[in-house]
């Protein structure tokens, strides 16, 4: 997992230090899960496949929190989104994360569709180990340290291990293969979990951009919602915003990926959170599917 004290996070026109090291890198340690898409011979009906109203960003498909094995709940109950809500400094957040009082700009939504998801049983396949379904594997991501900003970034533009490859393409050739037609591995899924410290008024803020579909929990609750298949989207955390989180206390934070239709996948992840070293494993993996 990610060190302790990951870096300098922006107070106002202060920076609050918070740990003495700052390490020029830090590497997170996930899971990898890969599928076969739809139009092949025991293929997942959610791979390659295109939303009912058309590629773009769906949201409120998955429940606001957790189930009890600390994965994502697929409900259905999703709607395409036309234009994304915005924080007062003009950031994309999750809708649940709106608030008028604060100066925020409402998104709108069209209409109502499930993203591209066939089911419920569907989707509990993208982050459990299913033998025939999918074919799993660690990885590991490694973030820099943005000497002007203190904040750690992700981003398959400009690390080694992938910017030769045109994208974030983690298991070219390896697990399932490529997909059909090609030499990269389109259809996939990526999970990790960490926790970090809450440090109040710091500025300490989580931001993904990229595609296709992408959850991050918080304590348990949906404060990122990017699913559905589309180009690079983007939207932010600011933990300052969410209330119950008390200073110095340590969080849980749930990160959950997939890529599932080919032309382009992207991942950039830039944060300033405080994340821990420990414990240092991989997400909670079930290694049957029920």
């Amino acid at each position: 997992m990610l060190a302790a004290g990951l870096l300098l996070a922006l107070s106002g026109s202060s920076q609050t230090t918070y740990a003495q090291a700052q390490p020029t890198s830090l590497t997170l340690k996930g899971t990898v899960r890969d599928f076969i898409e739809r139009t092949m011979p025991n293929g997942h009906p959610d791979f390659e496949r295109k939303p009912a109203n058309g590629f773009g960003h769906y949201a409120g498909n998955v429940a606001d929190t957790l189930d009890a094995d600390g994965k994502p709940v697929f409900t259905g109950n999703g709607r395409k989104v036309i234009t994304q809500w915005l924080e007062s400094n003009g950031k994309p957040i999750c809708p649940a994360l709106y608030d008028e009082s604060k100066g925020d700009t409402e998104g709108q939504w069209g209409p109502l569709d499930p993203g591209g998801i066939d089911s419920q049983a569907s989707f509990r396949q993208w982050f459990r180990n299913v033998p025939g379904v999918n074919v799993t594997a660690p990885l590991e991501i490694t973030f820099q340290r943005d000497p002007s900003t203190g904040n750690y970034v992700f981003d398959d533009r400009l690390s080694p291990d992938y910017a030769g490859k045109g994208g974030f393409f983690p298991i070219n050739d390896q697990l399932f293969g490529n997909s059909p037609g090609g030499n990269k591995n389109f259809h996939f899924t990526f999970e990790l979990d960490t926790t970090f410290t809450f440090h109040a008024n710091a500025g300490q803020v989580f931001t993904f951009r990229g595609d296709d579909d992408v959850w991050v929990f918080v304590d348990g609750k949906m404060m990122i919602d990017i699913g559905g298949v589309h180009a690079t989207t983007e939207q932010t955390i600011d933990l300052d915003r969410l209330t119950w989180l008390v200073d110095g206390q340590t969080y849980s934070l749930h990160f959950f990926f997939a890529e599932r239709h080919r032309t382009q996948s992207n991942f950039r992840i830039e944060t300033s959170l405080d994340l821990h070293a420990d414990p240092a494993k991989i997400p909670n993996v079930v290694h049957l599917y029920d």
